[in-house]
Formats: structure tokens, sequence, C-alpha cells
């Protein structure tokens, strides 16, 4: 079908994710036709590098030729099994093993879901169960950080901490709470210690405030994504463990982002050996390559939740295509491609490429921070670089970036308040790399040398 026509078609009729619906009508849509490896085609042939991994999903890479092919053999075998009345199958009940046995090892349970925000979703429930089975039924306050994200259905919505996402949605609710992030780049206080003792001392600040035995659960991410790629120090996550656990409140981490080799080991938990009672995942699990998501889930939790109730008595949470086997056939092989297959290995020999490659682009004039872990980063353009001040708003920097980027062929993310997002697949080679910045130094050469860019800076 020629492009004019699909993209009349999308713009009657097809809802995109986080857009202006009237923007979406007057911009159109960018029609994407295959992939391979690092690289898609869009529908007029155009070659772009992916510095994204789609949406922090596609870790393998595309076109992976064995995933295809599981995917076919199990759709041709069994292309669905219910998890219902007992029902099972072979992919799902293997795949919770694996995790089982590749995650912190506080979780032995697994509920899988379709994706990050109903893991999310499904946690929350879980957890008002949780306390509601072991007879603390005050517990149902949660706290999160100040720009993190986790997801986007009716209560996770809550937790994510970002504008647009509670506009007009009545979010967030009561019973949900935020603490700063630790955000280095801005961040008051100065050195690793003291901004991990900053959270420490805020989340007990709120957990005071709001009453511990009001308070239910705390929910971070190791390196906030949507947020701003931000990457707090070392040891961060294991404090606020420790914190979650002095103050007898669960502790989540949600890792539907920094799972599955995107900050280095499988899951960002292992850099610190953080057992968490439950923890969030999706994206790399199946690689993008079909929907999944899990849940995974300690004992404590689950047995709380077991013994709460006459054994007859079924505990209400489902959905039709929760542990599908043809996404746990996914999931398995694309395990199987980060361990076996070499991603993890080449990811780690690449991540230094990809550190120095970001963090000599902190050079350029419009650029005030390079931060990264593994493969995930990020730039954070200012208009001052002593005074870190940020571009004015009506500029529209990021859509000026987005723009440039596309017509140099490369695609990562332009966030609103003109932080660039990265995360590229762990297939990208050395070559990939130079290729990937030399189109970012031309894209942001571009910007700079527009004279309302130029003419905003200190």
């Amino acid at each position: 079908m020629q492009t004019s026509t699909l993209v009349s078609i999308d713009r009657d009729h097809l809802i995109h994710p986080v857009a202006s619906f009237r923007e979406h009508e007057h911009v159109g849509v960018t029609i994407l036709q295959s992939g391979r490896g690092a690289y898609l085609t869009d529908h007029a042939g155009k070659e772009l590098l992916d510095a994204f991994s789609g949406l922090w999903c596609v870790n393998t890479g595309y076109g992976q030729d064995s995933i295809v092919r599981v995917a076919a053999e199990q759709m041709t075998r069994l292309p669905y099994a219910t998890g219902y009345f007992h029902f099972g199958s072979e992919p799902a009940i293997l795949l919770a093993q694996k995790l089982v046995e590749l995650s912190p090892a506080s979780l032995t349970h697994v509920y899988f879901t379709l994706g990050g925000s109903d893991a999310v979703d499904a946690a929350v429930r879980y957890i008002t169960h949780y306390y509601n089975s072991i007879g603390k039924p005050t517990k149902k306050h949660l706290i999160a950080l100040e720009r993190g994200y986790h997801g986007s259905s009716s209560v996770g919505a809550g937790l994510t901490a970002l504008p647009n996402f509670h506009f007009n949605f009545d979010l967030p609710l009561p019973h949900q709470h935020y603490i700063a992030s630790p955000y280095p780049y801005r961040n008051p206080a100065t050195g690793d210690e003291a901004i991990i003792a900053g959270s420490v001392a805020a989340l007990r600040a709120k957990v005071e405030a709001l009453g511990a035995d009001n308070v239910a659960a705390f929910f971070c991410e190791p390196i906030q994504g949507s947020g701003g790629v931000i990457v707090p120090p070392v040891g961060w996550l294991k404090a606020m463990q420790k914190t979650c656990n002095e103050l007898d409140i669960l502790f989540v981490v949600d890792e539907v982002i920094t799972g599955f080799g995107r900050t280095g080991p499988l899951f960002a938990c292992a850099a610190e050996d953080v057992q968490p009672d439950l923890m969030t995942m999706a994206k790399g699990l199946t690689a993008g390559y079909a929907p999944m998501g899990a849940v995974m889930m300690s004992d404590r939790v689950y047995n709380g939740i077991a013994d709460g109730a006459a054994p007859q008595v079924v505990v209400g949470h489902g959905q039709t295509y929760s542990a599908h086997p043809v996404s746990a056939a996914i999931g398995l092989e694309v395990l199987r491609l980060y361990h076996e297959g070499g991603l993890l290995a080449n990811a780690a020999a690449q991540e230094p490429v990809f550190a120095g490659g970001l963090r000599a682009l902190a050079a350029h004039p419009l650029v005030g921070d390079a931060r990264s872990r593994g493969l995930l980063g990020a730039l954070e353009l200012v208009a001052d670089k002593h005074t870190k001040q940020r571009f004015p708003a009506e500029l529209k920097l990021h859509e000026r970036i987005a723009g440039a980027a596309y017509k140099h062929g490369l695609i990562f993310r332009a966030f609103g308040d003109n932080i660039l997002g990265f995360a590229p697949a762990l297939c990208y080679t050395s070559d990939d790399f130079a290729l990937m910045f030399a189109r970012l130094k031309t894209i942001l050469d571009e910007v700079l040398a527009q004279p309302e860019v130029r003419d905003s800076m200190a």
C-alpha cells in the first residue's frame, strides 16, 4: 500500500501512545518497514541506525533468525495455552525456572504479564493482597522517586512521576508519594556518599511522616530511564534496600529497562547483590519480539498471600495472555542468545566504546553532562555549562534535535527537557558505534549552528 494512504488511515484511526492526538494528526506517522541487526528501514527506503533498541527493548537487535524460528515452531505446536484452571505450557514453566535461576536469590516465584506496565500493576495488587493477608491492612501507602517511570496503567502511572502521565488522569492517587531523585548532575549534595545519604534520609523522613504502619512499599528503578537516564552512584540501590528492610516496607525494583544486560549484568541488581522483595521486568525479556513481562516475588510475599485464606479461595488476579507459550518460547531463546549467543559478552566488550564516545561529546558546547552504565546512557544539553541552566521550553530544542537525527539516519530519545537517551542493542559492533557517534556529532553541530539556539546560550 502507498505510504500516503497508510499515513491517512493512521491519522484517521490509530491512537498512538504518549502522543498529542491533534499533533499526531498534523505530523503524521513515520512508518518503519524492516529491521536487521542494529538498523531499520522506513517505508521510503531510508536506512536508520537505531541507538534506542526500539523502545529500550530490542536488546538482541532485529532479524534474529533463531527467535523467528522458535516462535514459528511454537505457533505450529501450540499457539496458545491458558494459565487458568491449573493449565500451563512447557515453555512458560521452563522460562519461570530459568528466571528464578538467573535472578537475585530472594526471588523464587514468577507471574507473567504482557509488559512492564501490567507487571507493575500486578505487583501493586499482590502487595495489597499480601498486607491484607498477614493482618496489616493499614499498610497501603506507596513511595517512589521523582522522575521515576513505572508504566501507564491506572495505578502504575501514579507511581510514575512525570507530569504527562498525570495530566487529566486524576493522578497521583492519595496513597502515592515521592522522594527526590538521586540525580547526581543536579543534586544539591556533592559526592556519592552524600547523595546516597540524602536518599536514605528522604525515605526515612517520608515513612516517618506517613507512619511506618501505613507504608507498604518503595518502588525504584536501578537507573531511571524515561526520567532522563539518571544514573545513581554505585551503592545507592543497596542502601535503599537496606533502609527498606530496616523500616519493614517491601523493596520493589523495576528492572523493565535495566534488565537483560542493559547495564552490564543480566539484572542491575546483581552488580550490588541487591535482594528485592519483588522485581518487575519486560522489554529485554523477549527483546520486543513478542509482548511479555513478569513480576518476580520472594517466598515472604508468596507465602503471605498463599496462607492468607483457606486453600480453596483463589487469588483473583489474572490475564488471558499470562504465560503465553509463544512469548515464553521466545523468552527462552532470547535468554540463550544473551548467554550462549555472546550478546552479554559483546555488550561488556563494547561498553568502554559507548561510554568513551558519550564522554568525548561532553566537550561539545551544547552538552552539560554525559552519563552511562553498561549500554544505557544520556547526554544532557544545557544553555550554560557553568550554571547548568536549561534551554527555554519555547525553543523546542528536543524537536530540533529529533528532526536533525532522523535526517542524518539516527534514532534515539530526545526528551522534552533536552536529555538525549541512548540504549543501543547488545549486538552493536565497534563500527556501529563509530557511525553512531559520527552522526551524533553532526546532529549536535547542525543544531548548534541554528541562530535561535546560539542566541539562547550564555
